[in-house]
């Protein structure tokens, strides 16, 4: 049951998460979108990912990130290693590809890139920071892409926060359903990780907290423009959707 309960946790926090980047970009907006290179790549290597796992026996040993293990690579190769079976594989292939292809509309690929090694490299770092030994807030058990996907799925929400206390309409009731829906991103994060200890919660409030600084920084905004039907002609697209 624990297990049961673990998983539709973890589902119901990428099902938020992924609305937030909808209502972000605007799904009426997603059709003539110019192509998510950044998106297409990682969810490439991804793929290459298990496929090298299904021809090489030896591979969650020489490219995993287990501790016991020396090796400076491990730490980005076994994010695209999977050990969830087929349907955690499949659903992690699958989140990654739609999230990172959110994540490079809005923010563009150079940053979507960033954030995603952000969200490869920082749990790691702050385990050790805290001393987090045989807790990790790791989710992904040595290998796996979930973490980092939960983390730039978060900055998503984080944009959409944001956008919404710049731009809210306190009578809007549209505008009050966006601003929920993001900010229950970080409370159901916190809640699952001090509850079931699961990972996926944690990272995704770290992928929020660096998600809202970084559109702060850059004051990127979700316009919501009309799809970029440019891209055949090598025209610039709108901002926010690089």
């Amino acid at each position: 049951m624990g297990g049961l309960l673990f998983n539709v946790t973890t589902a119901v926090l990428m099902v938020l998460m992924l609305n937030g980047g909808l209502a972000l970009l605007g799904q009426e907006t997603l059709r003539g979108r110019r192509v998510p290179w950044a998106a297409v790549g990682l969810t490439a290597v991804a793929l290459a990912g298990v496929i090298t796992q299904a021809c090489w026996s030896g591979a969650m040993d020489a490219l995993d990130s287990d501790p016991a293990r020396s090796g400076w690579w491990r730490v980005l190769t076994s994010t695209f290693m999977q050990n969830g079976g087929l349907f955690g594989g499949a659903w992690n292939i699958a989140t990654l590809a739609v999230i990172a292809a959110l994540a490079n509309w809005f923010w563009g690929a150079p940053l979507t890139l960033g954030l995603f090694l952000a969200g490869i490299l920082l749990p790691q770092q702050i385990d050790a920071l805290f001393g987090e030994n045989g807790h990790s807030t790791d989710p992904r058990n040595f290998a796996g892409s979930s973490g980092a996907t939960y983390f730039l799925a978060a900055t998503l929400s984080a944009a959409l926060l944001l956008h919404t206390l710049r731009t809210g309409r306190r009578n809007d009731r549209e505008h009050l359903k966006e601003t929920l829906l993001a900010a229950a991103v970080p409370a159901l994060g916190l809640a699952v990780w001090f509850t079931q200890s699961n990972g996926h919660g944690l990272v995704s409030v770290y992928g929020f907290a660096l998600g809202a600084a970084v559109c702060a920084l850059t004051h990127r905004t979700a316009d919501r423009p009309a799809p970029d039907t440019r891209a055949a002609t090598g025209g610039e697209a709108p901002h926010g959707t690089a």
